[in-house]
């Protein structure tokens, strides 16, 4: 078999095994939602008022789409080593051709589909229950691309958090350890003028600021978004690198 067809072969086991997984399903769509609800339509934002939510409802954008963004890789990523591990199922893995890096790319793309499919949906439901308005320009067409480098970024850090925790439980711990403080700090919900000067080399060092920056240059602010896709990209080639290498051997 070709490494092309143990991708494939890999990715299907993979999504067959989320479709299955109905809580794991359920959660994955419905925890933006909520809070697309609890964000945009209960506190809704202030233009002309100050700190936190005191931007048009268009500036939230990307903070929307950082949660699922962030949030599911880390964890399922993670979670699905733990799993493996625990189960004994890279050592079974270890009698296939499938490489470390082929297992990563497989669960990468079945990611790539299932938070794509989730960010479509936050995006029509911000649009739905805010006054937030899309920049209608080709320049939207760049959004997909967006999303999906974000995800193989986060499903390569995922991975290094599954291969350093013990367990299930501590992938999610370590995941939320990780995600709360990125949310937050990159320019997704926060802006920089609410945040103190020593902070910003911080925020400067986060994968997620340069999503937020980029998509939200696309979405609301009309500008330039290439060179945050730029250095997005190259932080996800190497965040990847690193996931593969931190995988099981299976080998």
């Amino acid at each position: 078999m070709t490494r092309l067809g143990r991708v494939q072969t890999e990715a299907v086991a993979a999504a067959r095994s989320f479709t299955r997984r109905r809580t794991a399903v359920f959660f994955t769509f419905f925890f933006p939602v909520i809070l697309v609800v609890i964000f945009g339509a209960l506190v809704r934002t202030q233009p002309t008022g100050g700190g936190l939510f005191a931007e048009p409802a268009g500036y939230y954008i990307p903070g929307y789409l950082a949660v699922v963004v962030l949030f599911t890789p880390l964890s399922r990523v993670g979670s699905e080593i733990a799993r493996h591990r625990d189960g004994g199922r890279f050592e079974k893995l270890a009698t296939t051709p499938l490489s470390r890096a082929e297992w990563l790319l497989a669960h990468t793309l079945v990611n790539v589909g299932i938070i794509g499919a989730a960010s479509l949906l936050i995006l029509g439901l911000v649009l739905a229950v805010t006054d937030a308005t899309l920049i209608l320009s080709p320049a939207l067409a760049v959004l997909p691309v967006f999303v999906a480098v974000a995800v193989a970024l986060f499903c390569g850090l995922g991975a290094v958090l599954g291969a350093l925790a013990d367990s299930q439980d501590g992938v999610i711990a370590a995941s939320n350890t990780v995600a709360l403080p990125l949310l937050f700090l990159s320019e997704t919900f926060v802006t920089p003028s609410l945040l103190p000067e020593w902070f910003l080399p911080a925020v400067a060092a986060s994968p997620l600021t340069y999503f937020a920056r980029g998509t939200r240059a696309i979405t609301f602010e009309g500008g330039a978004w290439a060179g945050d896709l730029l250095v997005l990209t190259a932080l996800a080639a190497v965040f990847l690198a690193v996931g593969a290498y931190a995988v099981p051997r299976t080998e």
